[in-house]
């Protein structure tokens, strides 16, 4: 639906975009994410054709940004980090000129604003002054015109930027809402942002692609290896020493002691080694409780400041 080759983007003497190149398939949420003046507004103001590359191009719904660019246009549904709204129209009248001038036939204006209403929720402001609605609602109406003209593609840049969490709760459900029917990038440099509404993350950094796939793609990408949590009923150091001592474990440490005798344990293992079924083995041979073991993930946190800065920090220290 979106594929982006190789742009670059220059002002005056300043490289902002170096070469960059992604896909957005049909139908998917993807997070554009990266710390303020990664690149993010400039790469989805060339996409919308407001800005124009030094170099390379995109197609998106399958029109060139350089010599199809009014069709491009035609395809998305765009919503600025500032919704494009006139403060002195009402709702109603602000989505019927916005409708209006996206071409939709008057016949049909109605109908479209109606049900971009009940998906944005804001019926039941219709008839208010949109320069005296809240921040949420504003942002609201902003996603009304993204979507009055019923686009393929949207591109949402800083969509929660401003809001309280209640507000913010309800943006995210309405993004997630939009899934598979519309094809949607949202750029943001908040990390729960992506976490918690995209199905697959773009890291941008100084201008510069870092990192691209699923948070668990991007943690195995990192790391080769794995992190894994137990409980086990028995004597700590002994365990600790046991478990210590299984080919592929590279490091164990014990994170909590439990009043009942049960020890929690954290065990790295050395790269693409599987070691699950040996520490179970050891476990059982002498007669422990095993209570849990699974596979601990590497936040989104330390997936960016891996990516961004070549840092990373523990849950603790998060």
């Amino acid at each position: 639906m979106i594929s982006a080759k190789n742009i670059s983007k220059k002002f005056g003497g300043k490289q902002v975009l170096f070469s960059i190149s992604f896909d957005v398939n049909k139908g998917e949420i993807l997070g554009f994410l990266g710390p303020n003046a990664a690149g993010k507004t400039t790469a989805m103001r060339i996409l919308t054709c407001f800005l124009l590359p030094n170099e390379g191009t995109a197609t998106v719904a399958g029109f060139d940004i350089l010599e199809q660019s009014i069709d491009v246009r035609r395809n998305i549904g765009y919503m600025p980090e500032s919704p494009p709204i006139y403060p002195e129209m009402s709702v109603q009248s602000y989505l019927e000129f916005v409708a209006w001038i996206k071409g939709i036939k008057m016949k049909d204006i109605p109908k479209r604003i109606d049900a971009v209403m009940e998906k944005t929720s804001i019926t039941h402001v219709r008839d208010r002054i949109c320069g005296r609605l809240s921040k949420g609602y504003r942002q609201r109406v902003g996603l009304a015109q993204a979507l009055i003209h019923n686009p393929p593609v949207l591109i949402l840049d800083e969509p929660t930027s401003g809001l309280d969490p209640k507000q913010i709760i309800e943006v995210r459900e309405l993004i997630k809402g939009l899934a598979g029917e519309h094809t949607v990038i949202v750029s943001t440099h908040i990390l729960p942002e992506v976490k918690l509404t995209c199905e697959r993350v773009i890291i941008i950094n100084n201008g510069w692609i870092v990192a691209q796939g699923t948070p668990e793609n991007l943690t195995q990408k990192i790391k080769g290896k794995e992190r894994l949590q137990l409980e086990i009923g028995g004597p700590g150091e002994e365990v600790k020493n046991a478990l210590r001592n299984v080919p592929g474990v590279a490091n164990v440490q014990i994170e909590i002691h439990e009043l009942d005798g049960c020890f929690k344990y954290i065990v790295e293992t050395e790269v693409k080694a599987d070691i699950k079924k040996n520490l179970a083995r050891i476990i059982a041979d002498n007669k422990w409780d095993l209570y849990e073991m699974r596979t601990l993930g590497m936040t989104l946190e330390e997936i960016f400041m891996r990516y961004t800065t070549g840092e990373t920090f523990t849950e603790k220290e998060a």
